[in-house]
């Protein structure tokens, strides 16, 4: 499969201030067969060291960080002659062995010219205790299951990617029925490599929801191997009511549906927890839509979804009728499975820090808002062809922001202060944003159907 973080590895292999790398993510989104593809094609070697049940490899770590000596001994493990210039160095499951995450300091500042990175159970790289974790010393890089665009490229349509990629309107407006029926299919499938990978293979709807329900049976057996058991029952309760939680047409997280008197300080950490391990997004609401955003968050305000809208499907029993139904299929689940797609392309493709407005004394709510450069851009999502934008009208004025976006499944459309983009389209939404209002947008939207 092809993977867009490829180029952000390259970037990272040639960058002179470069320091050793932690691939987050969380489990089974594809982190170790990434980090030997990345050496594969980038360097002439790769020395990977898997710590799990490795005594030998614990052993080395319980010494001094005398980098040499590490180098040695990683060369003996691997039979690979370690040189800085040629060699990628992989620790994977680095969670196992504390130490050897600590060691990534000594990397950093006694022999950066050695190419490492680093990854594991991200629950484990989280908040495995007596861990000294090299603040500053490392670079971090993240790493989501597959977009819209990554599920394209691994379902070899590559006609659709390079036309999306140009941004020729007029042949995207001609496929458009084609960049439909992908949607569903990821909508169901989602962005998990193995039940990717599987419906590429198979084309069996019934065997990829069992590839799924099995990626969160172990997500659920991580709660009680990395969580205290009295936090396990609350990271359960929690992860099961999130199908309920983004089903309701206000979508802002509620304890009280966690279980009967439920309280924020009894469930604080196991949401936290969550977060910290990349199982669920939380989208905070902010009081005021100033730049930046992130000075005006409220906290206790927040939405959460979760990490794959696959996963976030079979958890909530989405049946695959609903996917064959095209009247049914933006019907049932239609906004929790919406927003989930839209919130993944722009935390994966766009890397957006998102957030969302509710208006006090109204019903209206902006489903998301994020900044791009010094702009606050709102964004409202709509599941179908669904042309109303009551809440971004009143949004906008109110606050006179300069632009407005709307996504759903109506072509392309330029308004005076609101830009409609295809929901296929939405992982592009910096490249639009960006363009001066005043510079024609046909150099952006060529072609548009509605321009």
């Amino acid at each position: 499969m092809e993977r867009i973080i490829f180029s952000k590895l390259e970037q990272w292999k040639n960058s002179p201030s470069r320091k050793p790398l932690i691939l987050q993510g969380a489990r089974q989104v594809g982190k170790t067969w990434t980090m030997k593809e990345f050496g594969k094609r980038y360097f002439k070697n790769t020395a990977y060291i898997n710590f799990d049940n490795n005594s030998a490899m614990k052993a080395v770590f319980e010494g001094d960080f005398d980098i040499h000596r590490i180098i040695l001994l990683l060369s003996a493990e691997t039979g690979i002659s370690i040189t800085p210039k040629d060699t990628l160095i992989i620790f994977d499951e680095v969670q196992e062995v504390p130490r050897a995450l600590s060691s990534l300091k000594y990397f950093c500042e006694e022999a950066p010219e050695y190419a490492i990175i680093a990854a594991g159970s991200q629950m484990g790289v989280a908040l495995h205790k007596g861990t000294n974790f090299p603040v500053g010393k490392v670079n971090l890089l993240s790493l989501y299951p597959l977009s819209f665009l990554e599920f394209l490229m691994a379902t070899e349509t590559k006609e659709l990617v390079s036309v999306l990629q140009d941004g020729d309107w007029k042949l995207i407006c001609a496929l458009k029925s084609h960049y439909i029926q992908r949607m569903k299919e990821y909508f169901y499938v989602g962005g998990m490599p193995q039940a990717v990978q599987n419906f590429i293979d198979t084309s069996d709807w019934k065997q990829t929801r069992e590839i799924q329900n099995t990626l969160l049976e172990v997500y659920k057996q991580d709660f009680s191997k990395y969580a205290l058991p009295e936090l396990t029952v609350r990271l359960n309760l929690i992860w099961n009511s999130l199908p309920a939680q983004l089903s309701k047409e206000n979508r802002k997280f509620i304890y009280g549906q966690i279980k009967k008197g439920a309280r924020a300080k009894d469930f604080a950490l196991a949401i936290q927890w969550l977060s910290d391990c990349g199982l669920i997004h939380l989208v905070h609401s902010v009081s005021k839509p100033f730049y930046p955003l992130k000075a005006y968050e409220d906290l206790d305000s927040f939405k959460i979804y979760m990490n794959d809208i696959g996963l976030l499907g079979a958890l909530g029993g989405m049946d695959i009728k609903t996917i064959l139904d095209e009247n049914a299929f933006f019907v049932e689940f239609k906004g929790a499975i919406t927003e989930q797609f839209v919130l993944q392309q722009l935390i994966s493709s766009s890397q957006l820090n998102l957030f969302y407005y509710s208006a006090p004394n109204s019903s209206g709510e902006i489903d998301f808002l994020t900044q791009v450069e010094n702009q606050i851009i709102p964004i409202e999502v709509k599941a179908a062809e669904n042309l109303q934008a009551k809440s971004l009208k009143a949004f906008h004025q109110k606050w006179q922001n300069r632009f407005s976006v709307r996504t759903s499944l109506a072509d392309f459309r330029l308004d005076d202060w609101l830009i409609n983009i295809p929901l296929y389209c939405i992982h592009n939404i910096c490249d639009y944003i960006r363009e001066p209002r005043k510079t024609p947008f046909q150099k952006v939207f060529r072609g548009s159907c509605e321009l």
